[in-house]
């Protein structure tokens, strides 16, 4: 989808929202801002994110609002860059957004902490929240932790835990290659992966540990070069985005075997640029796989969003809970403003089409079931305009307890 595109479906959503707020007595619009690529070679990966939220918002705003309220979701372009996030979330606050979403790229994220823990201190009264989606970097629910930061999405040391568990039941691997993206998430991946495979698995031999630039490699055929030569039977990649793709391009290409462990696989073109050589290789943790039985009311989800936005798969399903645990929230607290929302917010559980959705208090770190899965062919709900999809391996479901991690927060709330 284009950046035109994205601009009338803008432009088309928040008229549907303004429209029911002139219809409702006395009601308000609740301006969300959505600040991330919109362009670029991660652009799909915010477009999709973004489209998710619109419709979330929608639905809500279909039922009735928040309180009464209508709520609008308007995009930001930050190309991945923390300096420009960060004149986003400006203007975005001058446009009179009290709601931020971002979630690719945890050093975006860590700026936009740090400019929100500051916007907030010195301004009473006008306080706003940041709802991160997808940036997993541990340290934002620990050292990090802030009372106006929630995370959506598990984060990275969660989502090795299930992956080297599932690695620790495969005797076969003997030697795993880790890639990733040269910045802290990328770091933190590899990190986690070090420290649980030695922990589960001490036998195993990391055999290359390599992080490359974000979104500038336009070739990974080196790099799969690299792993092939090194005699890995497991790649762990935490590669989201045109990296994602562009990796398993060339893995495609190489024609090797060799299974890939990720956290993004689902990433749009990841799995078209494996076809067939994907299935039963490509492997994803994540918080729900649209292949597994749910209700018929996220079955028409899925397949209302696949209509709606045929370019793009129902991929953001915590998209869909972070907007609902939102209006649950307000509704809870009778008020939208921020700082009683993030005190309802605490300790709330809401349910959801995959399993309970809890945020734990402790350290406003989402707590959920998470999936394993791989690529299958010849599914109910084929990705990638393909007919390959994401179907639940064996013993492949982790527990919300099972997946929960210790927090070293210590959080400042105010009074």
């Amino acid at each position: 989808m284009n950046i035109r595109k994205t601009a009338i479906l803008a432009a088309a959503t928040s008229a549907i929202a303004m429209g029911a707020a002139v219809g409702a007595a006395h009601a308000d619009t609740i301006k969300m801002a959505f600040i991330d690529p919109l362009s670029g070679p991660m652009g799909p990966s915010g477009e999709a994110a973004y489209t998710s939220f619109q419709l979330a918002a929608e639905h809500i705003n279909a039922n009735g609002g928040v309180n009464g309220d209508m709520i609008e979701v308007t995009g930001y372009d930050n190309k991945v860059d923390p300096k420009e996030s960060l004149v986003q979330l400006q203007k975005a606050i001058d446009d009179g957004a009290r709601f931020i979403f971002q979630g690719n790229g945890s050093s975006v994220a860590a700026a936009i902490i740090e400019a929100v823990n500051k916007h907030n201190a010195r301004n009473p009264g006008e306080e706003v929240l940041f709802f991160n989606y997808a940036a997993v970097t541990p340290a934002f629910t620990n050292e990090m932790c802030s009372f106006w930061h929630f995370r959506f999405d598990a984060h990275a040391d969660m989502k090795m835990a299930a992956i080297t568990d599932w690695i620790k039941s495969h005797d076969e691997i003997k030697k795993v290659y880790l890639i990733g993206q040269d910045y802290v998430f990328g770091q933190a991946v590899a990190a986690a992966a070090e420290a649980q495979l030695t922990e589960k698995r001490p036998d195993i031999e990391i055999v290359g540990n390599e992080l490359h630039p974000l979104a500038k490699v336009t070739d990974f055929t080196p790099y799969i070069q690299k792993i092939i030569s090194s005699g890995a039977d497991a790649v762990i990649t935490g590669n989201w985005g045109a990296d994602m793709q562009l990796l398993m391009k060339a893995a495609a290409e190489s024609g090797s075997e060799i299974p890939y462990l990720t956290f993004y696989g689902g990433s749009k073109g990841a799995v078209s640029a494996l076809a067939e050589g994907g299935v039963n290789r490509l492997y994803q943790v994540s918080e729900g796989i649209t292949n597994i039985e749910a209700s018929p009311e996220q079955n028409a989800l899925i397949e209302e969003y696949k209509q709606r936005f045929p370019d793009y798969d129902y991929y953001y399903h915590r998209a869909f809970m972070a907007m609902n645990m939102f209006d649950a929230a307000a509704e809870a607290a009778g008020s939208v403003e921020p700082i009683a929302v993030a005190k309802a917010m605490e300790g709330l559980t809401i349910e959801g089409a995959y399993g309970p959705f809890t945020m734990r208090a402790d350290d406003h770190q989402v707590q959920q079931n998470l999936y394993i899965s791989t690529v299958a062919d010849g599914v109910t709900y084929p990705v990638d305009n393909t007919t390959f999809g994401w179907t639940l391996v064996d013993q492949g479901t982790i527990e919300a307890a099972a997946a929960e991690q210790p927090t070293t927060c210590e959080m400042e709330r105010p009074e």
